[in-house]
């Protein structure tokens, strides 16, 4: 079943427990988006410390709720612009309560994941996320039947990857 307007705002927000993100694109082409990177290309930044944003405020309020909201970003370095870009929301994400994490497979192969963008929601509902090779959205379509690959692959990829934060540490991100 695909997903889009109100149902996919319920599937997104309507979770119970948790939410896993799974991204494996280099670049995501996001209308609007295209003036913000090319401001970031030219220096201009956001201050992590005083951002704000819907996605930020929900954030807080499902950690405030005791939900949890959780993402890991596969890569390989260099990084793209388009995730030096993205990776100046991940601080402000994650002081809001995301636990933001990286899968760096620059040196090393990948540990058995797909090469599948999916949302997976209280282990039981799976939305895939299709794009087309430029990081355009095709689609997303609710998984019907067994969720057990997506919890394994979700296992797998937090099991494997390091925080946002030590990432940064290590391998800086500017």
């Amino acid at each position: 079943m695909l997903l889009d307007g109100e149902d996919w705002q319920r599937v997104l927000h309507g979770f119970s427990r948790s939410a896993f993100r799974l991204e494996t694109l280099p670049a995501y082409k996001v209308a609007g988006e295209a003036e913000e990177i090319e401001e970031f290309l030219n220096g201009n930044r956001i201050d992590p410390d005083t951002y704000a944003s819907g996605w930020t405020d929900r954030l807080k309020a499902h950690a405030a709720s005791g939900r949890t909201v959780q993402r890991v970003h596969i890569v390989t370095r260099p990084l793209s612009d388009y995730l030096r870009y993205e990776f100046m929301y991940y601080e402000p994400h994650a002081k809001a309560g995301e636990d933001v994490r990286i899968l760096d497979l620059t040196d090393r192969p990948n540990p058995g994941l797909p090469n599948q963008d999916f949302w997976i929601f209280d282990d039981s509902t799976v939305v895939l996320m299709n794009y087309e090779p430029d990081g355009t959205q095709i689609d997303r379509v609710l998984v019907e039947g067994e969720t057990g690959q997506y919890r394994e692959w979700r296992r797998l990829a937090v099991t494997e990857s390091v925080s946002f934060a030590d990432f940064v540490k290590e391998h800086g991100w500017q």
